[in-house]
């Protein structure tokens, strides 16, 4: 079996830079960073995946690469055509990390892509670890502030990461509310969980901790306060860096209105739907959390995470706090040490 080639390849269409400089160095930092060579090219030399980027509104050709990752610095509709595996967009320049970053991933790391649903969205990637099972199961929910130019991909370190660790990962795509509404994504999120009884994998059921990163973290509380009772249910939830508290984060714009904008309007206009989907409404969860915020993350989410952690251990849940050095990032980057206390966290409350 060959092994994967090192060299990543990046066709450039024409007038996509406003300074072509700028953009081959973050390329060249962004490779560096993954031990990989390779960058711009008018010739490609590899065929398995390469990253386009065509620019706004232009076709993407595929021919000839088993699979594309397109990428788009602006918004724009996500391109579902033939070989693209991918479409990056909206992210700016920095979408080209991203880019070469979810092809080292894949290429290196690879998962199996499942459908839960009928919907493109409707996905999860699983990955297992080496030997036998049972496994705990470890369900990742990404971040973005519930905005569809953010995927799954955000989560893709950690997923590898954890199955390094002993964990099956199911990594979580689903419908944002900013193109199919608050509703949509809840009922995904639960489908996802529930999907995971039909893996053909030895999976330990009784040992899932469910985990999101920022809005994520709403998510995956929110899911344990309302999974309760099912069939299949978390043993464990992870908030890092959530939004735990909706009405105070609409109150506080954070990510420029993110919250009203997703759930249709303001705490006084919906205020049934902020209770019932904001976690520290839901309290007591009724299962052990490990709640994570990095001390130099925006100050209104570290708020938040201690006040959430007051009210949780008020009303007799166990709680595990975690914080430390670092941003709003580091708590999903394996290689920061407030992650390394997480998973510790994490394994001790599963053991």
């Amino acid at each position: 079996m060959n092994e994967p080639s090192k060299k990543i390849d990046v066709l450039i269409g024409p007038d996509v830079f406003a300074d072509a400089g700028t953009a081959e160095a973050l390329i060249a930092r962004a490779l560096d960073a993954r031990g990989l060579g390779g960058g711009i090219t008018e010739a490609p030399s590899e065929t398995d995946e390469v990253i386009i980027v065509p620019g706004a509104g232009r076709p993407c050709d595929t021919t000839g690469y088993d699979s594309v990752v397109r990428v788009d610095l602006g918004q724009c509709p996500p391109d579902r055509s033939d070989g693209i595996r991918t479409h990056i967009r909206g992210r700016g320049l920095d979408g080209l990390r991203f880019a070469i970053d979810s092809v080292y991933f894949h290429r290196f790391h690879p998962g199996t892509i499942v459908e839960y649903g009928d919907h493109p969205d409707q996905q999860a990637e699983l990955r297992t670890p080496e030997g036998d099972g049972p496994f705990p199961v470890a369900m990742l929910l990404h971040g973005g502030y519930w905005r569809s130019r953010w995927e799954f991909d955000l989560m893709d370190a950690l997923a590898v990461d954890l199955t390094a660790r002993g964990f099956a990962t199911w990594n979580v795509e689903y419908r944002r509310p900013d193109a199919h509404g608050w509703e949509a994504m809840t009922a995904d999120v639960a489908a996802a969980l529930a999907a995971v009884e039909a893996v053909p994998v030895d999976l330990d059921l009784g040992r899932i901790v469910v985990m999101g990163h920022s809005a994520g973290g709403q998510l995956a509380l929110h899911l344990a306060a309302q999974a309760v009772d099912s069939r299949v249910a978390p043993a464990l939830a992870v908030s890092l860096a959530g939004v735990l508290d909706l009405k105070l984060g609409d109150e506080r714009w954070l990510g420029e209105g993110a919250v009203s904008a997703a759930i249709g309007g303001s705490y006084t206009d919906m205020p049934t739907i902020y209770d019932e989907s904001s976690p520290i409404s839901r309290l007591p969860l009724g299962i052990p959390q490990v709640v994570a915020c990095a001390l130099s993350d925006d100050p209104n989410l570290l708020e938040i995470s201690r006040a959430y952690c007051a009210a949780a251990l008020t009303a007799a849940d166990q709680v595990q706090v975690v914080e430390g050095v670092g941003g709003h990032f580091h708590v999903i980057d394996p290689d920061s040490p407030i992650w390394l206390d997480i998973v510790l966290a994490i394994e001790h409350l599963l053991s």
